[in-house]
């Protein structure tokens, strides 16, 4: 029987499908059915009302569309706060049969305990403006509802330990020059995961945009080698 091969891709906060557009296409060229969607409430940045378990549901329910049409080798990537929502794929669904976790999110800008507060970590971020465009932070983030923002860090709070439940093959990349997510956000997923089969790629040069910036070649290329073999060491010598 032909292995029918699919990748589900989860997008961030205030973010979207065009995020993850260079590594959907590379998969896609390389044999592999990608879904990509919408999170609620990100299509028209329309929040009223959505909660963390509608962006939580959205998800199961792309994965259970999956699972009926019948892939018999399912993973998950998820970028920023699509890496917590990916995780909690992995926790509770044995179909997802490997998990890439790309700046995944629990820990986030100035997170630490019970003192987030977001709105002043992104004013207060200097480097963040360095590295984005001033237009693109005040669109995505600093416009949205307090409501919104609350639904956002209450996902990360409630599913904190959800890496201790994941025994799924996990590759973790994180772009060093991250001032979204830090550094710690990425190695403390690597250091909880249950899972036998697990790596934490950190790459130079790259922020929280890592589709879009330095060393993408090589960041899509060791996640196919990951998804095909199980590891992501980067062969200098491939074929361009």
């Amino acid at each position: 029987m032909k292995l029918r091969k699919a990748v589900l891709i989860i997008h961030g906060f205030a973010g979207g499908t065009y995020d993850e557009e260079p590594i959907s296409n590379y998969l896609q060229l390389n044999g592999y059915d990608v879904f990509q969607f919408t999170l609620p409430g990100h299509e028209k940045m329309m929040f009223n009302k959505i909660t963390k378990e509608d962006w939580i549901n959205s998800c199961k329910e792309h994965l259970d569309m999956l699972i009926y049409n019948k892939y018999n080798y399912i993973c998950v990537l998820g970028h920023s706060m699509g890496g917590v929502l990916a995780s909690i794929l992995a926790s509770e669904y044995k179909e997802v049969k490997k998990l890439i976790l790309v700046a995944p999110a629990f820990k986030y800008l100035t997170f630490e305990e019970e003192n987030f507060k977001f709105l002043n970590a992104v004013k207060n971020s200097s480097k963040l403006f360095e590295d984005y465009k001033t237009e693109e932070i005040i669109s995505r983030l600093l416009q949205f509802p307090v409501s919104v923002i609350k639904e956002f860090t209450n996902l990360i709070k409630d599913y904190y330990d959800v890496p201790s439940k994941i025994t799924t093959p996990t590759l973790i990349i994180q772009g060093k020059n991250d001032d979204v997510v830090p550094i710690k956000s990425a190695e403390y997923v690597y250091k909880t995961l249950k899972s036998k089969n697990k790596h934490l790629m950190l790459v130079d040069e790259v922020t929280h945009d890592v589709f879009k910036g330095k060393h993408v070649n090589e960041i899509c290329f060791s996640i196919s080698k990951f998804l095909r073999y199980g590891t992501y060491s980067y062969d200098k010598n491939r074929k361009k």
